[in-house]
């Protein structure tokens, strides 16, 4: 039987964010942040996990304060639908005001950062951990602490990277390679408690077939966005077709093949 996949949004919302298993969502988020972290609190939200999972839609989300000052967003997202910059500032937003109390001070909110964990590049350039911060022109100064973003690009985490508790981590997430992982339940417990949950989540048949039917959701999305875009570049070609553009230039502008474009 094939192990679950830790990067299926519902397998991972079970192994990090179950109650019961604080120590390796604390652990993880410690080698993400680099900051101690003494009390982690996951919020929970039963009933929209729920609908989630049986619509076989939405976002399967963790949501947690650490220490009661800092609130987090951490996102699994495996297919690139070209919003994830955008898509991480919406909820950033959310968060951040959903965590300021009546009365309370705007300069007594809680720090709010979203960790987006991605298994598709959206930078060319770079390491593949950034963390993102609103910064001034003059002197590139921080504008303030209080917005962090982190983009965690899991295909540019090689085999041999294996030196920082994130490098091991990701080993783990992404099942970069078998040693990659070895070493990870080697030389991190908590990694180790990680790969038990997955062992059993992929035994127990209930387990499976949720996320399974998230596997499912996933690729029958993707489809429909993708029909959808061919639907709307047979539209562009329709009207370019009769400006008189050349076929060549068509198939440029929509990626249609020319014999797509002449049936048009």
């Amino acid at each position: 039987m094939d192990k679950l996949k830790v990067t299926n949004d519902y397998v991972f919302k079970r192994i990090f964010g179950k109650q019961g298993n604080e120590s390796i969502l604390k652990d993880f988020l410690i080698a993400v942040l680099e900051l101690p972290i003494d009390k982690i609190e996951v919020i929970k939200d039963a009933h929209l996990e729920r609908a989630v999972v049986e619509n076989k839609s939405g976002v399967l989300d963790i949501k947690a304060t650490l220490d009661n000052k800092i609130t987090v967003n951490i996102e699994m997202q495996v297919r690139n639908q070209h919003n994830m910059i955008d898509r991480s500032l919406y909820y950033w937003s959310n968060l951040y005001s959903s965590s300021l109390y009546k009365r309370q001070n705007y300069r007594d909110n809680n720090k709010t950062i979203t960790i987006n964990i991605l298994m598709f590049n959206i930078f060319e350039e770079g390491p593949y951990h950034e963390k993102c911060m609103i910064r001034r022109d003059y002197n590139n100064e921080i504008l303030t602490e209080d917005l962090e973003m982190h983009f965690i690009q899991i295909p540019k985490c090689k085999k041999e990277d294996i030196k920082t508790k994130l490098d091991k981590w990701i080993q783990f997430i992404g099942n970069i390679s078998r040693e990659g992982v070895d070493i990870a339940m080697k030389e991190n417990e908590e990694i180790r408690k990680a790969q038990e949950e997955l062992e059993y989540l992929t035994g127990d048949e209930e387990e499976r077939r949720l996320a399974e039917l998230r596997e499912k959701a996933i690729r029958d999305e993707a489809t429909n966005i993708a029909g959808e875009r061919k639907e709307e570049a047979k539209e562009i070609a329709k009207r370019l077709k009769k400006m008189g553009i050349e076929i060549e230039d068509i198939q440029e502008a929509t990626g249609l093949t020319k014999e797509e474009i002449e049936n048009l």
